[in-house]
């Protein structure tokens, strides 16, 4: 009895603590709705916000540092733009006016210093292309409110734009003159080119509600950095981490083993500019010992893959090559002490440098003798392979430095920390970038992780406390597991059974060159398997999806983006031209409005000079198209849930004004 007596009082002490910490928060919440009137006028616009059509999501992935082609994506939001181009004026104007009139929405400054110099009456063409555009912008905001529309509106005209959109011009002779009048005054004052470029600024807003990036910025294109900007002034967007993010990530934590990788891939794609001009790592140390180093080695098998090579002579492309051994050698050896130093991440196959027969040309792995096709490592020695030289120790030190403190590289960084994560629950559907670790029995497999095993949903949330923890506190013996996500068969961003990078350089018999796929990607094709992953993370419900980047599909070859009865969806943006050759296709882009999933393939896109001149578009193919019978609105989504509960909460403050526990406040 009295152990009961004492649960009712604790019961009773929480009982009062909710309600004070309730009081509290409506006493917070009155200062910014000071009476009943105002709290009711936020309920009906709350309301009346939850029955609108719920936004467009545009899903994107492994961009791979492609600037031009992402950044079209954005211009043509996803193509939709051109869409409702289409929808306004498929019957009223050509399709060669259809596509000027896109193409002046994604690139207005551009465009305009064209058309100006091809057009005899500019006026009338002012007069003419304003009004389409005011329709446009009408069609791809209607969805909204007034209000969200209006703080969109960022390149000035807020006021002359909000009544545009909303002046009916069939409503009445008077009204009809004056929506032409604000048209004629503003070609009149000169204007409309700066009219334009705000109102295709706001076409473009609209398009795109929420943007999700599923990994992988970086790799290996040109400008990762220009992506990171773009992405930075976006309105509304989640990333998730892929796993060249994360390589980048370590590497800019100071992890050496992250960085000599890093640098080793921009050299094997001719990107050494990104890390000298983009982010100011000082490359001179490296570039001084591999020449020096490597002066009577033609370096053949370390010739850089670029598809320009015409833009570069011999001799540049033998100093990229020597760049490009002395950090892979270095890379190597980094790699083989961090194996040593961590027994428990079980990568003890990749010590391979102390397999090598040298002088035979030969090395043995896993049991088998394979032929090998370079002898010069003038800088590996036989009895301590591992062992940096004096002077690759004092490379990797300024580069080290370099990294850490390069204030450009820290920026972007800084921001993918900060707004990515591990994975994302968004609107019932479960967006990561590589995999879930699966055992062969297309279990969820127990992985042995900073002193603790786990699987599924509980290793995501781990891996996204520590790596949060890593950019946090800098923690050296932390820090080390940057590398471990980026190489493990057991971490999720890498998805294989191995990294054959040592195979592929140097070991003459293909064979070793492969890098089998975790088992997580045979049994994705399965329903049940999706359903139980979607369950893992607290999704039972037959509209979520599982959305996936990161492994390229091959298209040319049959392979479909759509698995396990639709339940999962890759969708790997074939940025990457490097990719082509595999996918025969540009990759994929998936959008989700209020009528359903939409997902389209795309054809290459060739270059934003010849989009603007030419008026071509990423031309994007529809494969799927997943419609529901009822549309869906605002309230049915995660924003929905949260106006739901802001909704119940001044529900709640009326209730404390009407009976006197709050004073209400003249407005």
């Amino acid at each position: 009895m009295k152990e009961y007596e004492n649960q009712t009082e604790e019961k009773m002490e929480e009982d009062k603590e909710n309600l004070f910490s309730k009081y509290k928060y409506l006493k917070l919440l009155s200062k910014e709705y000071k009476n009943t009137t105002e709290v009711a006028e936020e309920i009906i616009n709350l309301k009346a916000i939850l029955n609108l059509p719920k936004g467009t999501e545009v899903f994107l992935s492994d961009i791979h540092g492609e600037y031009a082609p992402f950044t079209h994506i954005l211009n043509n939001g996803a193509g939709i733009i051109k869409s409702k181009i289409e929808e306004t004026f498929e019957n009223r104007i050509t399709e060669k006016e259809r596509n000027t009139l896109a193409t002046l929405i994604y690139y207005p400054k551009e465009k305009l210093k064209l058309i100006k110099k091809e057009t005899d009456n500019i006026d009338e063409w002012y007069a003419i292309t304003l009004y389409r555009l005011v329709e446009v912008a009408r069609k791809v905001s209607s969805k909204y409110t007034r209000s969200k529309v209006r703080k969109a509106i960022n390149s000035g005209f807020e006021y002359i734009i909000d009544e545009l959109l909303h002046s009916q011009v069939d409503s009445g002779k008077d009204k009809e003159n004056y929506y032409k009048q604000i048209i004629e005054t503003i070609i009149e004052l000169d204007q409309a080119d700066s009219f334009i470029i705000a109102i295709s600024d706001l076409i473009k807003r609209m398009a795109i509600d929420h943007l999700h990036i599923i990994g992988d910025i970086f790799d290996r294109g040109r400008h990762p950095d220009f992506v990171l900007d773009r992405l930075m002034n976006f309105h509304s967007l989640d990333i998730q981490w892929g796993n060249h993010d994360i390589l980048w990530m370590g590497a800019g934590c100071g992890n050496k083993a992250n960085i000599a990788t890093v640098v080793r891939i921009c050299a094997r794609y001719n990107n050494i500019g990104l890390l000298e001009d983009s982010y100011g790592i000082n490359m001179r140390p490296l570039f001084t010992f591999a020449q020096k180093t490597y002066r009577n080695d033609e370096c053949l098998n370390f010739m850089p893959k670029v598809f320009d090579y015409n833009k570069y002579d011999n001799r540049d492309r033998n100093h990229i090559a020597k760049i490009h051994k002395a950090i892979t050698i270095i890379q190597f050896k980094i790699e083989g002490q961090m194996i040593k130093k961590h027994p428990e991440y079980h990568l003890d196959n990749r010590l391979l440098l102390d397999k090598m027969d040298i002088e035979n040309g030969t090395i043995k792995i896993d049991g088998n003798l394979y032929e090998i096709n370079d002898k010069n490592f003038p800088t590996i020695d036989k009895n301590n392979p591992y062992e940096l030289t004096s002077e690759e120790s004092e490379v990797m030190e300024r580069l080290t430095e370099s990294f850490v403190h390069s204030p450009s590289l820290q920026r972007h960084l800084k921001y993918l920390y900060t707004k990515g994560e591990m994975y994302t629950i968004f609107n019932k559907n479960l967006l990561f970038h590589g995999c879930i670790p699966t055992d062969e029995n297309g279990e969820l497999k127990e992985v042995e992780f900073m002193g603790k095993t786990l699987k599924g949903k509980a290793y995501f949330d781990e891996i996204n406390d520590v790596v949060n923890k890593v950019f946090a506190t800098k923690d050296l013996e932390l820090l080390d597991i940057m590398w471990f996500l980026w190489i493990s068969p057991n971490s999720p961003f890498f998805g294989k059974e191995k990294m054959a990078t040592f195979e592929s350089y140097f070991v003459k018999d293909k064979s070793t060159h492969k890098e089998p796929k975790s088992p997580y990607y045979k049994y994705s094709e399965n329903e049940e398997f999706c359903i139980k992953v979607l369950k893992e993370f607290g999704l039972d419900r037959e509209d979520s999806h599982i959305l996936n980047g990161h492994v390229p599909v091959k298209a040319k070859d049959g392979e479909s983006p759509i698995k396990a009865n639709g339940k999962l969806l890759i969708i790997d943006g074939g940025f990457a031209k490097s990719f082509r050759e595999k996918t025969g296709n540009a990759g994929y882009i998936l959008t989700y409005n209020s009528n359903g999933l939409l997902l389209s393939q795309n054809k290459p896109f060739e270059s934003v000079e010849k989009a603007i001149v030419e008026e071509t578009d990423i031309i994007s193919e529809i494969i799927v198209k997943k419609t529901g019978i009822i549309r869906k609105r605002v309230g049915d989504t995660d924003i929905g849930t949260k106006l739901k509960g802001e909704i119940a909460d001044l529900q709640e403050l009326i209730k404390a004004y009407k009976n006197g526990e709050i004073k209400e406040m003249e407005r």
